[in-house]
């Protein structure tokens, strides 16, 4: 992969979207069949103040779904129990928590959907506008290695001896940039400088990736840093994002920053809280890798996929989307979650 490409996987019941740059994932987009709709980020709605609350500086509002939403004030922004108002998802839900609420105005009648926000396809057009996006075989691999990577804690990157490594914590997002000893590599002031502009773009990426926020501590190379550099660097590497806040370089080596929450983390997206993949999530990767199956051996008059009978009991509905080619075979000697496929 080379420059900005662009990948659409549509498999029933899950849409994805892919956006790479010079061969590296930069974005994993997934939309469910069972979102829940009032969610989603920049979905609209009118909602119901369900709870002022003065010590938040914000109020809970209902919006006819699962979960209230929570709305910062801003400003002079006043409400009252039981007011109707029409607001936008800003983040969607983490760790337990409803959607972070905009608020948009007055709104008129019961607490209801108005707009579900931006597909996955309209994502992708304006985050990589006039790039074609690729769909087919190639976008499904295009998912489960941008998944892959964002699974990782980090990198070695040989040409510099950059060794990367960006964790998350219950408080902030805590970065390590580190020179690893190998061949070539120099500890010199110029590498030093050369590694830390590359780890702060590959850290970037790596958080939208994994669609991360909040407070972000980056551990520099070395002390003694030169502010202006490494904050021209960190603006470079995140996008010029006007929601970015950077702080200084302390005398530690550390350059912190506060990062907006906009998506529901990934890996909350893929697993439980448990951090195993649910079993309807189980499902769908069955789904998908049948689909890729029929994709790649089209010469088959059929594709089976062998399955725990509980896998397939959730993706049948699914499977039977894919056309008279695909079938499911329920094995009760296959573990869940494991499945083979195979012609015929």
């Amino acid at each position: 992969m080379s420059g900005l490409e662009v990948f659409f996987d549509e498999t029933p019941g899950e849409v994805r979207g892919v956006i790479a740059r010079d061969g590296r994932f930069e974005h994993l987009l997934i939309q469910r069949h069972d979102d829940v709709l009032e969610h989603r980020l920049g979905a609209r709605s009118v909602g119901r103040v369900a709870e002022v609350h003065p010590g938040l500086k914000g109020a809970f509002v209902d919006l006819g779904a699962v979960a209230a939403g929570f709305l910062p004030f801003r400003g002079q922004d006043r409400l009252a129990d039981g007011q109707k108002v029409e607001v936008e998802v800003s983040a969607e839900p983490r760790e337990g928590k409803g959607p972070t609420l905009r608020l948009i105005g007055a709104g008129e009648g019961a607490p209801r959907l108005l707009s579900p926000g931006p597909t996955v396809a309209e994502t992708l057009a304006r985050l990589a506008p006039g790039v074609a996006p690729v769909a087919g075989l190639a976008a499904i691999r295009a998912g489960r290695e941008a998944e892959e990577e964002a699974g990782r804690p980090g990198e070695r990157f040989p040409d510099t001896g950059l060794d990367l490594r960006v964790e998350r914590t219950r408080a902030l997002i805590a970065v390590d940039l580190d020179l690893a000893p190998g061949p070539g590599v120099s500890f010199g002031a110029q590498a030093r400088t050369r590694a830390n502009r590359q780890g702060l773009y590959h850290a970037a990426r790596l958080i939208r990736l994994k669609r991360w926020g909040g407070l972000t501590a980056i551990d520099l190379i070395g002390t003694g840093q030169d502010g202006d550099v490494v904050m021209a660097a960190a603006k470079q590497a995140f996008g010029g994002d006007p929601e970015v806040v950077f702080g200084p370089v302390n005398r530690f080596g550390v350059l912190q920053l506060a990062l907006p929450w906009r998506r529901t983390p990934l890996e909350e997206v893929l697993n439980g809280p448990d951090g195993r993949r649910r079993p309807e999530h189980r499902a769908q990767d069955i789904v998908r890798s049948l689909r890729a199956g029929l994709l790649s051996n089209t010469g088959a008059p059929r594709i089976s996929l062998r399955c725990a009978p509980g896998d397939a009991v959730l993706a049948a509905p699914w499977v039977a989307e894919l056309g008279p080619r695909a079938h499911l075979i329920a094995d009760p000697a296959i573990a869940p979650g494991a499945f083979t496929c195979e012609e015929g």
